[in-house]
């Protein structure tokens, strides 16, 4: 059971990686998607750029992050749903899932040209994930409680 459970957690970092990678670099496409022209080059490739970049690598790598943790948490203990840190870990997640699929909403708002937030926003929102993976790795790595 150890050689499958390194197996899995070391899937379930890829995937991680892979996800906080586009979770990280789709607000910024989003922060020049602002400053193009709606209907140019420049705003078209990015349409290009920020589709697949959900479709081929987010959406994927976050279907990976919860199937791959669903099965970590299996291998271990029930004992885990006691553990605060593991409560913090999963609120943080399940919060990084919901910037996900608002990020997933800004995809579309951007391809039929019709957003209407300021670059501003997008920086900022860049933010939280950021945050967010702070968090995470604080409570895998360190259990504070």
């Amino acid at each position: 059971m150890a050689d499958w459970y390194s197996w899995l957690k070391a899937l379930h970092v890829i995937a991680v990686i892979s996800w906080m990678a586009g979770l990280l670099y789709l607000p910024r496409l989003f922060v020049y998607h602002c400053a193009a022209e709606p209907g140019s080059v420049q705003s078209e490739t990015f349409k290009v750029m920020e589709r697949r970049l959900f479709r081929a690598i987010m959406r994927p790598a976050m279907a990976a992050t919860w199937i791959f943790g669903a099965l970590l948490i299996y291998t271990l203990s029930p004992g885990i749903w006691s553990e605060g840190w593991f409560h913090v870990k999963l609120t943080c997640v399940i919060l990084m899932s919901l910037v996900h699929e608002f990020l997933g909403k800004q995809v579309r708002t951007f391809a039929s040209d019709a957003n209407t937030r300021p670059a501003r926003f997008f920086r900022m929102l860049n933010e939280v994930p950021t945050l967010l993976m702070i968090i995470i790795v604080v409570m895998v790595l360190v259990r504070p409680f």
